[in-house]
């Protein structure tokens, strides 16, 4: 499960971390959002550190299909259905002044693109019409969008009824602009820390960041992780955790340069890439799909398989180079989280809600951050800043909230009975197979992952949700709020912030 943009991806070295040792500001997460947050204070002129679980680009950033697109599926039109024009607008506006920062800073650091038209498009008929819904938001936010010909729709590389397309859009190896982010950001002075783990975050008597080499003491912290590891402000329960997955092959044939996503269920993503936008080789294409809510499908294999066998069915493909998943947070509003964390004395900021378009968003995000450190006033910031930060919650927001709570309640209440039905001992699983039984009358999640049968508790730490065996993947993954594990237990992702409790 290596992303295909980490193959001959070059490592990048951190540095010890020095205990006890005090920065201006400390930023959790070396994926995009903290590299380029951390890039923009340290050429202000700030003493900036960044603590990373793993390596550059380790989650989300590192693992996309490396769209940088305004066009985004359907977005807007889903954002507009229920509230104002201006803040559509000032959705797109941010995301324009984060495509303007991520192409310019790969522009300034060698990192190749290239010039693609990006299409939302309809397969079918139930499609159209939001296509259209999506042209006509689009149009409405400033958007120099068009509706497709039929030359255009008939040359597509799928089936294409109707089309809304939005030129000079780029493809780019994001793995290539994380590296070269990172090296700029030590180059000019900061100090990054890999493969060093953050176990808390404290806001009195100062802020300090606790980490398993010791503690970061700062006048400021961001936590730049996908969803907060902090859970002041409750943003877990304000955001959908949902995992994708992509399948990269040797292209044996031709198929049209554009980036398309469609409207229709279920949803498919594909690209072209070359030696100019990705790592060098023989050109493939990249299909991404299988979108669920984490933990709750019934098998992340078996969806995938059927994005294998449509892609066969569809492109002139070749043999299978790479597939992998990734995980983004969708905001029950639909609109990104950015700034101070509730709570916090002003001392954290966060960002989170980038429903996977973080190419635009997360440098928008940390656009706004860095203005808010560097202290400029709001008469220096662009209008979007002030229109995102003070946007109101309309009752669709609400209605949406509730939904998704409810489920995770329904969810909780399932998991649990279904896990007491189940007693230990259970038969040893299968290579790749992990199954929770009940012990004590507690979960227990036992599991084979390289011929090494474990046990584990099987109740997410974060909240105390009984956790789903992911089979693509071989993790547990919670179905509550996203938070996600290894057969160990070891902690990969989400709010929880702590692994489980090895049985055995």
């Amino acid at each position: 499960m290596t992303p295909l943009w980490k193959t001959d991806s070059p490592a990048v070295a951190g540095m010890p971390l020095e205990a006890g040792r005090r920065h201006d500001v400390v930023i959790v997460g070396a994926g995009l959002t903290g590299l380029a947050t951390a890039l923009e204070l340290v050429r202000a002129g700030m003493d900036v550190a960044i603590v990373e679980r793993g390596g550059i680009g380790e989650l989300a950033s590192g693992s996309n299909t490396g769209k940088i697109s305004l066009l985004q599926g359907t977005t807007l039109s889903s954002l507009r259905r229920h509230h104002p024009a201006s803040l559509v607008q000032a959705y797109v506006e941010a995301n324009r002044d984060g495509f303007e920062w991520v192409t310019s800073a790969a522009d300034e650091l060698g990192v190749a693109t290239t010039e693609r038209t990006a299409y939302t498009h309809a397969a079918g008929a139930d499609g159209v019409a939001a296509v259209t819904e999506e042209y006509r938001a689009a149009r409405e936010a400033g958007l120099d969008v068009r509706l497709a010909d039929a030359d255009e729709l008939a040359a597509g590389p799928v089936r294409m009824t109707s089309a809304v397309a939005l030129d000079r859009q780029r493809a780019i190896d994001p793995m290539s602009l994380l590296t070269a982010l990172a090296g700029a950001f030590v180059a000019a002075g900061g100090r990054l820390h890999l493969h060093t783990a953050v176990s808390r975050v404290r806001v009195l008597p100062r802020a300090r960041v606790d980490t398993d080499a010791g503690p970061l003491f700062a006048d400021r912290v961001v936590l730049a992780t996908g969803t907060p590891i902090l859970d002041r402000g409750l943003s877990f329960a304000k955001v959908s955790g949902m995992r994708s997955a992509c399948v990269s092959f040797d292209l044996e044939g031709a198929v049209p340069g554009g980036m398309y996503l469609s409207a229709d269920s279920p949803t498919r993503s594909v690209r072209t890439v070359s030696a100019a936008d990705g790592p060098a080789g023989r050109p493939q294409l990249i299909v991404g799909g299988a979108g669920h809510p984490v933990g709750r499908a019934d098998s992340e294999r078996a969806m995938l398989d059927e994005l294998v066998a449509w892609a066969r069915e569809t492109f002139p493909i070749g043999a299978e180079t790479h597939r992998w998943s990734a995980q983004d947070y969708t905001s029950h509003n639909l609109v990104p989280f950015i700034g101070a964390m509730p709570r916090s004395l002003g001392r954290v900021r966060f960002a989170t809600g980038y429903a996977k378009w973080g190419l635009t968003n997360a440098p928008a995000a940390a656009l706004r951050i860095a203005s808010e450190l560097r202290g400029e006033k709001s008469r220096e910031k662009p209008t979007w800043m002030t229109v995102i930060g003070t946007r109101l919650t309309v009752p669709a927001d609400l209605a949406r909230g509730a939904v998704e709570n409810a489920k995770v309640g329904a969810v909780a209440a399932r998991g649990w009975a279904d896990a007491l039905t189940r007693s230990t001992p259970v038969p040893r699983p299968a290579e790749g197979a992990g199954t929770v039984a009940c012990s004590h009358g507690l979960p227990v999640g036992v599991s084979t992952v390289g011929g090494e049968t474990r046990a584990v508790s099987a109740v997410c730490p974060h909240l105390g949700g009984v956790l789903e065996w992911n089979d693509l993947e071989c993790t547990w993954d919670c179905p509550l709020h996203a938070s996600r594990f290894a057969p160990d237990g070891a902690r990969l992702e989400g709010p929880a912030s702590t692994g489980l409790r090895r049985l055995g």
